[in-house]
């Protein structure tokens, strides 16, 4: 077997020589991308942590209630938040909410529209396919790599990753609502002479629409997954404390955490399941 290891494919110094290509060519546009996503992060940031944590404890309580209509729902909600506001956590709960809600924005804005293309074009999407099975069972350690070495460190490198991670679920979900839709609504629209357009926006997106948002959904389980991982490379947010109870050994501390995290997974499922829309 000596003469299969000494013939290595050399993937990883394919991999560092892109990468240092990348670093010097594109610079710019790496520059320009950490400062979109900074204006993100700070913008949303700031909406959370601004004013007080009960007037956006309210907020999400009334979006639960325009989303459910469901009072039970935004009970739980408010329960939920009270309860991280009890435990300390507010400002790390915020900072999680950033990373997620600025990667749901970026996820969303790219999956939607490359979903929809896919799910037009066969071809694209088998193309696609194995991209997609690559970006979801890399290990997500190996994403923090070249995100530290174009972003350095701190929220932007940690919104990639998670960008990375995320953004097959709602393309995947996108291209199985779109391609779903039945023939006979497609024909039934093109025998009144809708256009491409309308047949789109009329019919093909609102039959689609549970599976979007099904994908949203997913966004956003799968964000708040990340918050740990992001915190390896400087991302502020509830992974940090669990990454310091892992360096102490610190069970009160890592427990009291994770918990908070299943909360917040717990008021953002319940927010927007979908099976509750009509």
């Amino acid at each position: 077997m000596d003469w299969l290891t000494e013939n290595k494919i050399p993937i990883g110094i394919w991999a560092r020589d892109i990468f240092d290509w990348m670093q010097i060519n594109l610079a710019w546009f790496f520059d320009t991308l950490s400062d979109l996503m900074d204006a993100l992060i700070d913008s949303i940031l700031w909406v959370l942590q601004t004013p007080h944590p009960l007037i956006i404890v309210g907020v999400f309580a009334l979006l639960t209630w325009l989303l459910q209509r469901n009072w039970k729902t935004c009970v739980l909600v408010v329960i939920g938040f009270l309860f991280i506001l009890n435990q300390g956590y507010w400002e790390e709960t915020t900072e999680s909410l950033t990373l997620v809600l600025s990667a749901c924005i970026v996820c969303m804005a790219v999956g939607v529209p490359i979903g929809i293309a896919a799910a037009h074009r066969p071809k694209l999407y088998s193309f696609m396919r194995p991209v997609l099975d690559l970006m979801q069972t890399l290990p997500t350690f190996v994403y923090l790599i070249p995100a530290i070495v174009f972003f350095g460190i701190g929220m932007v490198p940690g919104l990639l990753a998670t960008v990375i991670f995320v953004v097959p679920a709602p393309i995947r979900l996108t291209y199985l609502g779109v391609s779903a839709t039945p023939k006979s609504l497609l024909e039934a629209a093109q025998a009144f002479g809708a256009t491409g357009r309308q047949i789109l926006w009329k019919v093909e997106l609102p039959y689609a629409f549970p599976q979007i948002m099904a994908g949203l959904n997913q966004t956003i389980m799968l964000s708040l997954s990340m918050v740990v991982i992001a915190a390896l490379v400087g991302a502020d947010g509830l992974g940090v404390p669990v990454v310091r109870a892992l360096n102490q050994v610190n069970t009160a501390l890592g427990f009291e955490s994770g918990f908070v995290i299943v909360v917040v997974a717990i008021i953002l499922d319940r927010m927007l399941r979908v099976e509750r829309k009509k």
